[in-house]
C-alpha cells in the first residue's frame, strides 16, 4: 500500500478562526499558494453559531478589514458605532470619559459580533483560488528544517511549505509541538456574555462598571439593545447562569443601578473562563505564531481581535515584501522582522492590561482608593486621554 502523497504549498496555516482567516485574506493577492487546516467542518466555518461575543474594533482594524474586502461584507445594521466610553468604580457616580475631540460626529470605534466577523472572513476567503481550506483534519505532528516546515495530519496526509503559521488559539497545540512555551495566566474568573433588551437609551456609549467582586460592561448594539458582559469569580459563575431569565434580568438591572431601566434577556448566556497567554517566542524555524496563539488578552481593554488582526497584517506585509524582493518568505530575516514589530506592540498592551485587571479586581481598601484616584487622574490628564483615543481612532 503506497504512502499518502505530500502536498506542497507556500504557506500552511493551522486554525481557521478570525486571526487565521484574516491572515489568509491578507495573502489573497500575493500569488502565494496557501492552505488553511482546521478540525471544524465547512458548515461550522461557513455558518458560525452566535457565541455571545461582540468585538470592539478600532479604526485601524476597520481599515485593515476594508483593505481585505471583508468590512464591506458586513450588513450596515450589524455594525454598531461607539460614540463614547466610560469607566466607573464601585458605587461612585464619577466616571472616566473617552470621546473624540477631533470630530464630534465620528465614532470612537465599532462593535461587530464575533460570528459575523468569522462569516465575512470565510465568505471572502472562498473567492480566492490560491487559498485552500483543508477541513475536518487534525494535526498530528509539526516539524521544520532549514528549508521547510512539515505538517503531518492524523489522516496521514502531509503538507510541506517554506513557512507554517499557527493561529489555533491561546492553547495552541501547534505551538507546543514546535517546542515553544507560553506563560499562562488564569485570572480565576468567568466572563458571562449575553444580549439584552432594555427600557432606556444606551446613547451608543460603552460602559465599564467595576463593582466590588464583579465587573459589568455594557456594549451598545441596536436600538434599546446591548451586549452585557459580567465578570465574576469562577466559583460564583453558576449563581448567574443558573438563574431564570427573569431573575437574571433583575440582577443585571440592579448591577447597572437601573441606568438602562427594565432589562430582558434575548439570547443564550455564554460563559468563558478567563485565561491569558503570552508566548515565550512568536517565531521558530520556518514557523510563526499569530492571534491568540501568540498573545491571548484579557478582554477588559478590548484589544484581543484588534491585536490578532495586527499580527496577521504585520506578518503578511513582511512576507509580501520578501516575495516582491525575491527573498525567501520563511527566512529568519522575515520572521525576526515580524517578531520585533509585534513584540513592540503586544508587550506593553499585555502588561498594561494585566495591571488594570490586578488593580480593578483587588477589593482591599488601599486598592479601592487607588482605583478612584486613577480615574480622576486619567480624566484630568489630557495626554493620557489623547493617547488612548488616538489608539482607537488611528487609521494607519
Amino acid at each position: 500500500m503506497s504512502s499518502p502523497q505530500t502536498m506542497h504549498k507556500d504557506i500552511v496555516i493551522v486554525g481557521s478562526g478570525p486571526a487565521g482567516l484574516s491572515f489568509a485574506c491578507a495573502l489573497a493577492k500575493s500569488g502565494l499558494q496557501v492552505v488553511v487546516i482546521d478540525q471544524q467542518s465547512r458548515e461550522q466555518i461557513a455558518n458560525p453559531a452566535m457565541d455571545g461575543r461582540d468585538i470592539a474594533m478600532t479604526h485601524l482594524s476597520k481599515t485593515i478589514l476594508q483593505e481585505l474586502n471583508v468590512w464591506q461584507r458586513f450588513h450596515p445594521e450589524h455594525i454598531h458605532p461607539l460614540r463614547e466610553a466610560t469607566v466607573q468604580d464601585g458605587d461612585s457616580p464619577y466616571a472616566l470619559h473617552f470621546e473624540r475631540s477631533d470630530d464630534q460626529e465620528a465614532p470612537l470605534g465599532y462593535l461587530v459580533a464575533n460570528h459575523r466577523i468569522r462569516q465575512a472572513l470565510y465568505d471572502e476567503v472562498i473567492h480566492h483560488p490560491n487559498i485552500e481550506l483543508l477541513l475536518e483534519q487534525k494535526v498530528a505532528t509539526v516539524s521544520s528544517c532549514n528549508t521547510s516546515a512539515l505538517i503531518t495530519l492524523e489522516s496521514g496526509h502531509r503538507i510541506e511549505a517554506p513557512l507554517a503559521v499557527a493561529a489555533d488559539s491561546r492553547f495552541s497545540g501547534t505551538r507546543r509541538m514546535m517546542g515553544i512555551g507560553a506563560k499562562m495566566k488564569d485570572y480565576g474568573r468567568v466572563m458571562i456574555v449575553c444580549n439584552m433588551k432594555h427600557q432606556l437609551d444606551h446613547r451608543n456609549t460603552a460602559q465599564e462598571c467595576f463593582r466590588y467582586g464583579r465587573t459589568c460592561a455594557i456594549l451598545p448594539l441596536g436600538e434599546l439593545q446591548s451586549s452585557i458582559v459580567i465578570t465574576v469569580p469562577a466559583a460564583r459563575a453558576s449563581e448567574l447562569t443558573d438563574l431564570s431569565a427573569e431573575d437574571f434580568a433583575h440582577q443585571v438591572k440592579d448591577m447597572l443601578d437601573h441606568r438602562l431601566g427594565a432589562m430582558e434577556l434575548i439570547s443564550e448566556r455564554f460563559a468563558y473562563p478567563l485565561v491569558g497567554a503570552y508566548s515565550d517566542r512568536f517565531i521558530g524555524k520556518r514557523f510563526a505564531l499569530i492571534g491568540d496563539a501568540a498573545v491571548g488578552m484579557h478582554p477588559v481593554t478590548a484589544h484581543g481581535y484588534n491585536l490578532g488582526l495586527r499580527s496577521a497584517d504585520t506578518l503578511a506585509s513582511q512576507i509580501i515584501k520578501a516575495k516582491q524582493q525575491g527573498k525567501d518568505i520563511g527566512s529568519a530575516w522575515v520572521l525576526h522582522n515580524y517578531e520585533a514589530r509585534h513584540q513592540l506592540l503586544a508587550r506593553p498592551l499585555y502588561d498594561s492590561t494585566n495591571l488594570i485587571v490586578k488593580l480593578y479586581t483587588d477589593d482591599q481598601p488601599v486598592a479601592r482608593l487607588a482605583r478612584k484616584a486613577a480615574l480622576r487622574i486619567g480624566n484630568n490628564i489630557s495626554p493620557f486621554k489623547k493617547l488612548i483615543t488616538h489608539r482607537l481612532t488611528q487609521i494607519r
